[in-house]
């Protein structure tokens, strides 16, 4: 009833289904990091298939889904901070292994998901969300410019930044010096 009433034939419906349910555990992964909560979480994917669901008809087939759905759910996420003003911490990132392929898989495997957590949790959010975007959600410069509403050569730049940031705070963990030697490039 709900998916005929917002998208006007049960097809269209079937439709969404296909294309949006699937991709719901990589959505809510997206959400916890936005909101740093995992009960605001639920609510922000919540909100952002409600959306969807009622945009659906502007979307193309062949549109990467993830990426235009993770755009609905960044802006639903800031219009809820603007009411809020919210600052939170990072501190769901302990409870998820992260997979950021920044670092040569050698360099990778010494550190903990601690480390990296830490780390992490030391950069500003701006150059955060791109590297999150990028390293672990792997989209594209493009995608990331569309969903955080900015240039992509910005997108490159804090990329970059970031990643040298994260290399900075984890140099001193690396005993042989391989990871200095890779904050030196």
């Amino acid at each position: 009833m709900f998916g005929k009433k917002c998208l006007g034939s049960r097809k269209q419906w079937e439709s969404f289904e296909a294309e949006m349910i699937p991709l719901m555990p990589d959505l809510y992964r997206v959400a916890v990091w936005l909101t740093k909560n995992k009960t605001e979480a639920e609510d922000l994917v919540q909100e952002t298939l409600f959306q969807a669901l009622k945009s659906f008809h502007r979307y193309r087939v062949g549109t990467n889904s993830f990426a235009w759905l993770t755009k609905i759910m960044y802006h639903l996420n800031l219009k809820r901070l603007r009411k809020s003003r919210l600052t939170e911490s990072l501190d769901y990132l302990e409870e998820k292994t992260v997979e950021i392929m920044v670092y040569e898989s050698s360099i990778y495997h010494k550190l903990t998901d601690k480390e990296i957590i830490d780390a992490l949790k030391k950069l500003p959010e701006p150059f955060l969300q791109v590297v999150l975007l990028s390293d672990v959600e792997e989209l594209s410069y493009k995608e990331i410019a569309e969903i955080l509403d900015i240039p992509i050569g910005t997108v490159m730049s804090r990329l970059a930044r970031g990643r040298k940031m994260l290399r900075q705070q984890l140099a001193h963990l690396s005993s042989d010096g391989s990871l200095k030697k890779v904050t030196q490039r």
